[in-house]
């Protein structure tokens, strides 16, 4: 059992109450983290103010020298940060290991963008007149992450902010606080000055709301829910102070006849039920055309008797699991495969078949190992449906048609696009969000594109001669 702290102008501060155990093992006590309130986000809120005009004055290579250091700590300690995150939020060892290392990456990458130029120079129609633009950070940013990707979603939010010159409080979630301390302890043993980064763990009803109500804070960056984002946004959007979303989805395929239909169902597979299913970007629900729908179908009950899984993260989300489960059946599902939890908080890959399009396990975000199939009558058909969804994050097409593949790139109502490829899993270098109910439809994540959140614009007109 690790007591992990808040962190709060360099110091590790609090008093740990809240108790994490391991949904693989509940008898395990992973960790136990402190529940603060308003007055450490005062603190918090205020360490930050003050070390950020000496972050932002320090020169950026220097900046992302400290990322490339905390990289490399990371490295050094990668088994040991997967087994933890393993430990408290559920996912195998492999997929625990392979968030660790992205978020290797994401330090790398922003870390390199230290000696990338900033700005650029244009021509000015006055005579004797450069015209030069600078990206100035906007000061403090709030950061609220949630547990399914507990170490990476914190350091693509984390590290375009410090490359940039701003100031940080993160929130992490409460169920995974062992993953940020990894995160932050990393951070600050490579040298980054107290204040520039500060932690404090607890609710979202007390913290998150703090942060949000707080002038002090110029933008706050969510990954969570649509409902507590939209509250969000209100609360900032009234103070004209800049907000980024990245909210829910119900991810859609769509399965066209000339596919394969047992490649097919390993991408299908592998987007409904990596991660157990708890990603935003999982597939929930699956379009076929006539002649594949059938082998589809048995190919993919195939598939996920073959799938291990972790546990999913907590009896809270497991009972909504298993309560859309009942619902779908009450509705005329059929069962096709999985349903059920044979031990523990181990849910078995459900897929399901039979049901309405108006259903609400059709139309609602699940979070879990659950997918419904479908048949349409055309590609017209299924592009609809695949469109009919409050949520816009990601969808995919299994085609060997090129041209029906750049339509659906077209007309597809998302964010994120996959041909062949499954709806789960992004590169870290390119931009990534959502249209819809999944995000705030302004600024993206990652990539170079995430740090137009984290800067505003300023235009110099320079005379000279």
């Amino acid at each position: 059992m690790t007591n992990v702290l808040n962190l709060i102008g360099g110091e590790r501060v609090g008093d740990p109450q809240v108790t994490r155990r391991n949904p693989a093992d509940p008898g395990e006590v992973v960790a136990v983290a402190p529940s603060s309130d308003a007055s450490d986000v005062d603190a918090a809120l205020t360490a930050a103010v003050e070390a950020q005009a000496a972050w932002a004055a320090m020169p950026a290579p220097a900046r992302g020298a400290i990322l490339l250091d905390a990289a490399d700590l990371l490295r050094s300690r990668q088994a040991e940060v997967a087994a933890d995150l393993s430990r408290e939020e559920g996912k195998t060892v492999a997929e625990a290991t392979g968030e660790v290392r992205r978020a290797i990456d994401v330090l790398r990458f922003f870390g390199s963008l230290g000696w990338r130029a900033s700005g650029e120079v244009l021509p000015s129609a006055m005579p004797g007149t450069t015209i030069f633009t600078r990206q100035e950070p906007l000061g403090v940013a709030a950061l609220i992450t949630p547990w399914n990707f507990p170490i990476a979603i914190p350091a693509w939010k984390l590290a375009p902010a410090l490359i940039t010159g701003n100031t940080v409080v993160l929130k992490p979630a409460e169920l995974t606080p062992l993953s940020a301390a990894h995160l932050s302890n990393a951070l600050m043993e490579a040298g980054l000055p107290a204040g520039v980064l500060n932690v404090v763990h607890g609710k979202g009803s007390v913290v998150g709301d703090a942060l949000a109500r707080d002038r002090r804070v110029a933008a706050l960056s969510f990954t969570g829910s649509t409902g507590v984002g939209l509250g969000l946004h209100r609360i900032l959007s009234e103070r004209r102070a800049r907000i980024q979303l990245e909210m829910g989805g119900k991810n859609a395929y769509l399965v066209l006849d000339d596919a394969d239909p047992a490649a097919a169902a390993k991408v299908v597979a592998a987007s409904a039920f990596s991660l157990t299913g708890q990603a935003c970007t999982a597939t929930s629900r699956v379009y076929c055309t006539p002649a594949v729908l059938e082998p589809f179908l048995d190919a993919l009950a195939k598939e996920a008797e073959t799938i291990t899984m972790g546990p999913v993260v907590s009896e809270q989300q497991l009972a909504v699991d298993l309560a859309a489960i009942d619902t779908a059946k009450t509705e005329g599902a059929t069962v096709v495969s999985g349903g059920e939890a044979p031990s523990g908080l181990f849910l078995r890959p459900t897929v399901l078949t039979g049901l309405s399009h108006d259903s609400s396990v059709v139309r609602d975000e699940i979070f879990g190992p659950v997918v419904a199939v479908f048949g349409v009558d055309s590609y017209e058909e299924g592009l609809s449906r695949v469109n009919d969804s409050r949520y816009g994050l990601t969808a995919g097409i299994c085609t060997r048609d090129l041209n029906l593949a750049h339509h659906f790139a077209a007309h597809a109502q998302v964010g994120v696009v996959k041909i062949n490829r499954p709806t789960t899993g992004l590169d870290l270098n390119v931009p990534f969000g959502g249209v819809k109910d999944s995000s705030s439809n302004t600024f993206r994540e990652q990539g170079t594109a995430a740090l137009d959140f984290y800067t505003w614009s300023k235009t110099v007109y320079l005379g000279h001669g």
